[in-house]
């Protein structure tokens, strides 16, 4: 019961965060590796013995796991809309303390519980910043696991497994993030059986509950799109008129000033000093990809990054006024979500 709730508040939080329309993550196919701890609740098991079995539990008990350790890798794509979808393969071993009751002396042995899984997992980001986002998702697949008790030897099973799954992750640059990951992990009752030479033994699980947590590397197999360069300016008129505003153009959901747009505020700078301006107007735009209150910031942060190269040009601060419009004012009209180039922009005004 309590991990049915588990995964149904997961999948609640997932339906919730879809109306989120932001996009912090890479988009397209990504490879990972994750290594961290593993914790598996204490379980109950009945054994039974015979040939074949009498179906009446000679021994029941319980047994209990020491913190062990994980490995896992995934594989898997990233979509423009914040969805992703991957394979995850995992190897887990813990420890084991068994505890023997039934019809004989209470017994206590130490043993060895290997796992290894295959999951396909659907998983949702939710931007925090322009790194930074936190991860939800849900996986099902297969458990093949490998107990040794210290008494019945080596027994295999594999089982039907579903999970949940919270996350952080960080952009340490265009290609590579720093995730820390949890997991809840649900195996249905394992079941193992072996001859033994003589008799058939065979004893059953509880369901298995175990939590794991990883920090790992993701690496976008493909380099973002880089935005095309802003279209040319028309040719200029027999007597052209003195420019009055310049447009900066910015990459996808962010505000860093590339080599193009230092070009622009240079030429803006110039032109500000020659033409004697008194006041400079800053104003920075976004395209439709998000919220409106996320695109809102954004902007602001754009024609914060203007300012401060116009004033690395030698412009006094106090003569540029910024603001953000978000997505209000489209340079090229779209629908929702569509990523223009055009849009991200911030424009300077000389007055």
């Amino acid at each position: 019961m309590k991990s049915k709730i588990i995964l149904l508040g997961t999948v609640a939080a997932l339906s919730i965060s879809a109306a989120s329309q932001s996009s912090a993550h890479h988009q397209g196919w990504y490879v990972g590796l994750e290594a961290g701890a593993n914790w598996i609740d204490d379980t109950s098991f009945a054994y039974d013995i015979g040939n074949p079995p009498s179906g009446f539990p000679v021994f029941t008990g319980t047994m209990s796991f020491d913190t062990g350790w994980a490995g896992l890798g995934t594989v898997g794509y990233s979509f423009d809309s914040n969805w992703r979808i991957e394979g995850e393969f995992g190897y887990r071993q813990n420890d084991t303390d068994t505890f023997f009751g039934g019809k004989f002396a209470p017994t206590i042995r130490s043993g060895e519980l290997t796992e290894y899984t295959a999951m396909v997992n659907v998983l949702y980001d939710i931007p925090v910043s322009e790194k930074m986002y936190f991860t939800l998702g849900a996986g099902a697949g297969a458990d093949f696991s490998q107990i040794d008790d210290g008494l019945f030897g080596d027994d295999d099973d594999t089982s039907f497994a579903y999970q949940g799954i919270a996350g952080l992750t960080y952009a340490l640059n265009d290609r590579l993030d720093l995730t820390l990951t949890y997991r809840y992990l649900h195996v249905n009752d394992p079941q193992y059986s072996d001859f033994n030479g003589r008799a058939t033994e065979a004893y059953s699980f509880d369901d298995l509950e175990k939590h794991t947590v990883t920090v790992g590397l993701r690496y976008d197999l493909y380099a973002d799109e880089v935005p095309p360069p802003p279209a040319p300016p028309p040719p200029p008129p027999p007597e052209p008129e003195q420019v009055k505003q310049f447009i900066v153009f910015f990459g996808f959901n962010k505000s860093n000033l590339t080599p193009e747009a230092l070009d622009v505020i240079k030429e803006a700078a110039v032109a500000a000093k020659e033409q004697g301006s008194v006041t400079i107007l800053v104003v920075g735009h976004t395209d439709t990809v998000g919220s409106n209150k996320y695109n809102d910031a954004l902007s602001l942060r754009r024609s914060a990054s203007v300012k401060k190269g116009l004033v690395g040009q030698g412009i006094p601060a106090d003569k540029i006024t910024t603001s953000g419009k978000g997505e209000s004012e489209l340079l090229v009209q779209t629908g929702d979500n569509v990523k223009e180039p055009q849009n991200r922009r911030a424009t300077i005004d000389l007055h």
